[in-house]
């Protein structure tokens, strides 16, 4: 098995999210403008760059790689040995070093590691979320240089909240 099961299933959200991302940018590539926004500043789109596969699909292959990433650090925190796991320091001296050192920050138990995991695996799916956001600007069909102000909002609370939830099962597993 490539990903042990919490991976799988939680990854499947993100599975489809890019999935949806790609089939959406796939059926709206043809139809782009020759010029599409290239920064998207306060005053609206300000710089611009020819239609290619890379600049349309900038967002669909950043959130491919933050997809890798995180399933990456979530199969690593499941991986580690929770510090409830370790042997005694009477058994194996050199384990309890590393159990109390601030250099290693291991999970307080298997559950936590599981909830540092999903935390991790739902922002990755916030951040596909607001780069859906980002996706529908990006691939209008006209080059419209305004920006709705609901844009900022559609992108940043997603993160927010993902980020808030990941920073919650942290601190939650520094209490234990």
């Amino acid at each position: 098995m490539v990903f042990s099961p919490p991976v799988r299933v939680w990854l499947l959200p993100d599975a489809v999210l890019l999935a949806v991302l790609a089939a959406w940018g796939g059926i709206r590539y043809p139809h782009l403008p020759e010029r599409i926004p290239k920064h998207i500043g306060v005053g609206g789109v300000d710089a611009w760059t020819d239609r290619s596969i890379g600049s349309a699909f900038v967002l669909v292959f950043v959130y491919a790689g933050v997809t890798v990433l995180m399933v990456g650090c979530a199969e690593l925190v499941l991986r580690t040995t929770p510090r409830d796991e370790l042997p005694p320091a009477k058994t194996a001296p050199f384990a309890a070093s590393w159990a109390t050192s601030s250099l290693l920050n291991r999970p307080a138990s298997r559950a936590s590691a599981l909830r540092i995991a999903r935390a991790l695996l739902l922002l990755d799916t916030c951040v596909g979320v607001s780069f859906l956001a980002g996706c529908g600007m990006l691939w209008r069909a006209t080059p419209d240089p305004g920006v709705p102000a609901w844009l900022f909002v559609a992108m940043t609370v997603p993160l927010v909240a993902g980020t808030a939830l990941t920073i919650a099962a942290a601190v939650s597993d520094r209490k234990q």
